[in-house]
């Protein structure tokens, strides 16, 4: 799963140095709009919806993937 996220990440923002750690807002410099475009990426990706209120919650990749993992996401 880490490594697809890298994949979306790298084709969102042309970054390769990601990590389990990397902040989308603070290491990223996402605004909303950013977050709103990455978490498209994830449900297409994926095939999951993300809910607003819980977009909000998800701030680094591990937060993504654990997301992801507490919907049978593997």
């Amino acid at each position: 799963m880490f490594e697809k996220i890298k994949e979306i990440l790298y084709r969102v923002t042309g970054k390769k140095d990601i990590t389990m750690d990397t902040d989308f807002i603070k290491d990223l410099n996402f605004n909303s709009f950013d977050i709103v475009k990455l978490i498209t990426e994830f449900e297409i990706q994926f095939k999951v919806s993300v809910p607003t209120k819980e977009l909000w919650n998800i701030h680094t990749v591990r937060d993504m993937i654990e997301y992801m993992e507490s919907k049978g996401i593997k």
